[in-house]
């Protein structure tokens, strides 16, 4: 392999925040913040949108996730081809 081409390779924290879930994993991913570990060492902290922890298939919990009122448009569509 050569030298100084391919990322770097480490551990890094995973979180959930919306299911309180973490997991330490290894990644290439690049980010700023950090965060303490339960072994005492600190980690690169990459925070998640949704993981096993909170995903419905895995779950069995549907749970709307409205971003930037996508779900009020649709709404709203439906409305209008309805009273025409």
């Amino acid at each position: 392999m050569k030298k100084d081409i391919h990322p770097d390779y480490r551990p890094v924290v995973f979180r959930d925040a919306s299911a309180e879930f973490s997991i330490l994993s290894r990644s290439t991913v690049e980010t700023e913040r950090t965060v303490e570990w339960e072994d005492g060492n600190t980690y690169p902290l990459v925070e998640l949108d949704i993981s096993s922890a909170s995903h419905p298939f895995y779950t069995g919990r549907q749970r709307i996730v409205d971003t930037g009122g996508r779900v009020q448009r649709f709404e709203n569509r439906r409305r209008k081809r309805q009273n025409q």
